[in-house]
This record gives C-alpha cells, structure tokens and sequence, in this order.
C-alpha cells in the first residue's frame, strides 16, 4: 500500500542499455520530503564550522614582563602601575592595563578556551534533510517516476515507473541550507597571515613632546627622507596593518550531524521543483520531467563521447553547453593564487554502483559533477548555498535514496537515528485554505459596521460631562456667580463713594487751612541762619 501511494521517479535508460538492463521507476525517497529548515542549516553549519578550529592565545606574561608599580594617589596622575627607573622613554610609563603601549590586552585569550561545539546528532540530520514543504506539482498528480531508457537498451529491459521517494516531500528550508552551507565552507580555508615582524622592521622611538610633532614613534637617523617619518603604527607609510592577521584564527567550523542532514534531504527535494531549479539558471527546457532517472546502462560506460551522447538523449546537453561556455578567468588577485577559471555549475550526475565507471566519463565535462547517492555533499546539492541544482539520478542511485535517508516513518539504515523531518503544514496555500468552505463555514462573517469610539469627555473642562457626575454643579456654579456678582457691585459702590468730589465751598476751607498750617510750620522754624535753607522755604531776610 505505502508503494502504490508513494511517488515515483523513472529511470532514464542510455543508449546502448542491454535488454535485460532492468530500467525501470524508483520510489522517491522520502528524505526529499523532509521539512526545509534552513534556520536549522545555518545553525548546525555554524556549530560544525567551530571544530576545525586551532586553538591559540597570547603568552602568559604579556603586557606584565616590568616591575611597574602604581605611583598611588598625590602625584597629579592616575594610580595606573608605572615602569621604574628613568633615562628612557619607556621609564614611568603607564604598563599592565589594556589601555596602556606594551600593556596586557583586555581578558587575555586562554588555549583552553571552549573552541569546538557538540551539536545533537538529530539536529544534523535534520539539517541535511530539509524536505519540500509543497510537493511539485508533477509529484502530487504522479507518485512515479519514469525511468527513461538510453539508446542501444535491449528490448527485454524492464524500464518503467520508479516510486517516488518521500526525501522528495521534505520541506524546503532555504535558511538551513545558507547556513549548514556557510559553514562547511570554512572548512576549506588556508590558514594566512603578515608577517610577524612586519612595519617594526626598524628602531624608531617617539619624540615626546615638546617638538610640534605627534608622538608617534619616528625613524632616527638623517641624510634620508625616511629619517623623521612616522614609523609602527597603521596610518604610518610602512607601518603595521591594524589587529595583524594570524595564523591560529578560527578557520573551521563544527556543524551538528542532523542539522546537516536536514540541510542535504532540504537540497535533495529542491531538486525536483522545476522552478527552483530553473531559478537557479540551469537548462532544463528539453528534460522530460524531474527528477531525471535513467537506467543503469550509464553507469557502465567511460568515454566522454557517450556521457556527451547521454546527455543529448535525455535533453540535459544544453545546461552542460551552458556550463562549459561560461568558464572565464577570475577578476582579482585569485588569478594569480591558482584560482584562474571559474564556470557555472552544470548537472549533477548521481550513481549508485561503487567504482562505476561513469565516473571517468564525466570528469571532463566542465561544470558536470559526478557523486555517490550514499555520500552525497551539501555544496554539490546546492553550491553557494542556493537550492535547486539539476540532477540526474541512475536508477540503482535512485533506488538507494530511502535507505540511505529513511522516511517519514522509518529511520534511515545508514544514518543511525536519522528520520526524515516532517512539514510544518501540508499543503503552504494559506489563500486556498482560507478561503476554502471548509474554513469559512465556521468562521465569523465580515463585520462592515464600523463602530466609532465615542470621544472621552474630560468633567473637569466639559460641563456637560460634569454635571451627568455632580447634578448640583449647576445651582452651585450658579449660586457662586450671584455671589460674585454681589461682592463686584458692593467694592464698586466702596470705591466710588472714596471718590466723591467735594464742592467749591469745602475745597476753599481745605486749601485754607493747608495754608495755615504751613505757616504756622514756618514760623515756628527759624532758618534765617542758613541761607539755602531760606531761600528753599521761601522766606526773606
């Protein structure tokens, strides 16, 4: 029952397949349906990455080989361990900080630092086995994959339908594959580095202050134009690079064994998406469907002629034409470090049978690689990290794929524990579930009235507001401006009786009597002694 459900994939018969070749369809593995996680890629890829790593750290003593000792408190400096003694530039000179020329730098690096990372085996294995989260369509509407027969097959050649294995119902996890694939990369870098003692080639010493000059150390001597010139530092003509690279970086990365997997059945089911792989540039106008099975005739044969006739036959020959038209000469310095010619990347054939000569026939066709189904690589699969390489299966490699990756159900027999990860969804058209009858039947209708939130009233500037919470706010609002007005007319009728004008009569009498009383003062006050004093008041001598 689980065969006749199970899509297959044909294999492609070549030319000159005998007969009894039995060509025929392989069930697709089902590690190409495994789930697509390519957040689980990059972080197992990362992991792996870590294990490749050369352990190294800075000497014991650095930044403390002088005896300075803090000057303490007192001296108009900081409490900073100074270098004793004296004659010499180097003399009371702050050391053993990180912030200090020739001091320790900050947390110094330790060679037993944690430099390699354990990562869960399943967690690699889901990383190399990301599935396809949508099925391709020629998958969902056929199970089987034909088997397509070469020329020169003989007539008793049992081609046809191949079940399709489940590997190619794994999601697709773009982001694990970038990140399983950035990290394996690292694992073929070439340790470099400058040189150790370059841009200190020299014995210049800094001039102080004092001289209208920086203090960066200057060459001695004279009678050249390098004598004087700034010398050690890295904006210096000469001088060291910045942070001078060194051999024991961290090169090499530890990936966990099931991220990596997921990552390889997430590349594995891209393989049968058409767009994907024609996205990812390669031909694929005269293929008759993915994947491309053909029969095991191929793996027989050794003459780069046939492997060009096979690939004619099966429509693949343009993706490798492509390929080969391509190789052009790399611009930059990797010309001149043994990296002249890059090519695009052409098809990628998968054989099952170890040491098939098939090997031998594709070698020199470039762009075309050739790999075993039981040790296939995740930078074949999807180079640059880029799902959807076009790849052509014979059919004994196709038939291994499930053992090699297992199922949904049944965990692989050569990766111990390896079971194939399951989609997040089934079916990743939220338009088409969404708008389904199923899902509207029981979903509430479209609510068109539009409810206006009634503005909030704030009692104390609204009175409206104010009085639905205090109803006596009126009579007292009321009462209190009577009362306001009662006191305003009682201080107007205060202050305009302060303001009556008197009559001609008593203003007479009050200026009369103003004027006795200043003579009275006069009189009573004698001032003829003290002139300015009588001719102020206004009395004569």
């Amino acid at each position: 029952m689980a065969a006749q459900t199970r899509p297959l994939v044909s294999v492609k018969a070549l030319e000159g397949d005998m007969a009894t070749d039995n060509s025929g369809n392989l069930a697709l593995a089902e590690v190409f349906r495994a789930p697509l996680r390519p957040d689980v890629v990059r972080f197992v890829h990362r992991l792996l990455s870590c294990n490749k790593r050369q352990p190294y750290a800075v000497s014991r003593r650095a930044g403390h080989q002088t005896s300075a000792e803090s000057w303490g408190t007192g001296r108009a400096v900081s409490r900073i361990p100074r270098v004793p003694g004296g004659g010499t530039h180097r003399a009371r000179q702050g050391a053993f900080g990180n912030m200090c020329r020739g001091g320790r730098m900050f947390a110094p690096t330790k060679t037993w630092r944690k430099w390699h990372r354990r990562v869960n085996v399943h967690l690699r294995r889901v990383a190399v086995a990301p599935a396809l989260p949508a099925a391709p369509v020629a998958s969902q509407a056929r199970p089987h994959v034909s088997v397509k027969a070469l020329e020169g097959d003989m007539a008793t050649d049992n081609s046809g339908n191949l079940a399709l294995a489940e590997v190619f119902r794994a999601p697709l996890r773009p982001d694990v594959v970038r990140f399983v694939h950035r990290l394996l990369s690292c694992n073929k870098r070439q340790p470099y580095a400058v040189s150790r003692r370059a841009g200190h080639q020299t014995s210049a010493e800094s001039w102080g202050t004092g001289r209208a000059v920086s203090r960066i150390p200057r060459v001695p001597g004279g009678g050249t134009h390098r004598a004087g010139q700034g010398a050690f530092g890295n904006m210096c003509r000469g001088g060291r690079m910045f942070a001078p690279t060194k051999t024991w970086r961290k090169w090499h990365r530890r990936v966990n064994v099931h991220l990596r997997r997921v990552a390889v059945a997430s590349a594995l089911a891209a393989t049968s998406v058409p767009s994907l792989v024609l996205a990812r540039g390669h031909r694929i106008e005269a293929v008759p469907e993915l994947p491309l099975v053909i029969s095991d005739s191929a793996e027989s044969i050794e003459k780069t002629s046939q492997a060009i006739k096979i690939l004619k036959q099966v429509g693949a020959y343009a993706d490798a034409e492509k390929a080969k038209d391509s190789v052009g000469i790399r611009p930059g310095k990797g010309k001149m470090r043994n990296r002249r010619y890059i090519n695009r990347k052409g098809p990628l054939v998968v054989y099952g049978t170890e040491g098939s000569k098939i090997v031998k026939a594709f070698r020199n066709l470039p762009g075309v690689d050739v790999a075993n189904v039981e040790r296939l690589n995740l930078l074949d699969l999807a180079p640059g990290g880029h799902l959807g390489r076009f790849v052509i299966w014979t059919e004994s490699a196709f038939k291994k794929l499930e053992e090699v990756y297992g199922t949904f159900d049944a965990p692989s027999l050569k990766k111990k524990g390896f079971i194939l990860p399951r989609p997040k969804m089934a079916n990743a058209d939220l338009g088409r579930i969404i708008n389904s009858d199923e899902v509207q039947s029981v979903v509430k209708p479209l609510n068109k009235e539009v409810k206006r939130r009634e503005k909030r009233k704030n009692p104390l500037k609204n009175v409206a507001a104010v009085l639905k919470l205090n109803p006596y706010f009126g009579t007292a609002r009321k009462m209190a401006t009577l009362a306001e007005a009662a006191r305003i007319k009682a201080r107007k009728e205060k202050l305009d009786s302060k303001r009556t004008k008197l009559s001609p009569e008593e203003a007479a009498k009050v200026k009369a009597a103003g004027k006795a009383w200043y003579k009275t003062m006069i009189s009573d006050s004698d001032y003829a002694e003290f002139d300015n004093f009588s001719k102020w008041l206004g009395v004569s001598q």
